[in-house]
């Protein structure tokens, strides 16, 4: 008789969430048998057909991330990812390379979502990054938690404060305020333009 595995040791023996297994099975990828308590459970068969169609060790890749705000940030992005790159070959690791030119409050990022889309997919082995912030402004401990569960390692290059980080910040504010003041003012209304032209002026003063 087969061996049977419950969901959580299903999900331990292929390396996936056990949020991950309930995914498969409402998308017929993996249909476990029920008890008469209608608990899941998964044969050895399912795991091992399951198995072969995950991402291989040797076939996980190091992914090095860089981003800055702004356009005017280009020289900083292009020092981040040499910094990157030395220090991914340095390791002697095999990695890509992927980077972002925008708010690190805007989830939306081509490059962010390229990242999460390999990392749902088993598809990194680490993550390396040369500071926190780069990541996300507000919510890299999330991902750094699906990280976690994928068994991905996070590799912050330096995890002190960076020389930049007011001036960033400074611009990623100016954005939430110039999103939500159009939303209550009008993209082109006069408040909103006197409010924007009065942020603009803060942000150089604080330079």
């Amino acid at each position: 008789m087969s061996t049977l595995y419950s969901i959580s040791q299903a999900a331990q023996q292929l390396g996936v969430a056990v949020s991950t297994l309930r995914r498969w099975e409402y998308e017929g990828k993996l249909i476990p048998q029920r008890t008469r308590g209608n608990q899941r459970r998964y044969t050895a068969e399912q795991l091992m057909g399951m198995g072969r169609k995950l991402p291989s060790q040797s076939e996980r890749v190091t992914l090095a991330y860089a981003r800055v705000s702004s356009a005017d940030q280009k020289q900083d992005l292009e020092r981040q990812k040499t910094v990157l790159e030395m220090y991914c070959a340095a390791q002697g690791w095999t990695f890509e390379l992927i980077s972002d030119l925008g708010s690190g409050m805007n989830y939306r990022k081509k490059g962010l979502q390229s990242l999460l889309e390999k990392l749902l997919n088993g598809k990194i082995e680490r993550l390396v990054i040369t500071h926190k912030d780069r990541l996300l402004r507000f919510g890299a401990e999330l991902i750094f938690s699906v990280c976690e569960m994928k068994g991905v390692e996070v590799v912050i290059i330096n995890k002190g404060e960076e020389a930049s980080f007011e001036e960033d910040l400074a611009k990623d504010v100016l954005e939430i305020i110039t999103v939500f003041s159009a939303r209550l003012y009008g993209a082109r209304s006069k408040k909103n333009q006197k409010l924007i032209n009065g942020m603009k002026e803060a942000v150089k003063a604080a330079q």
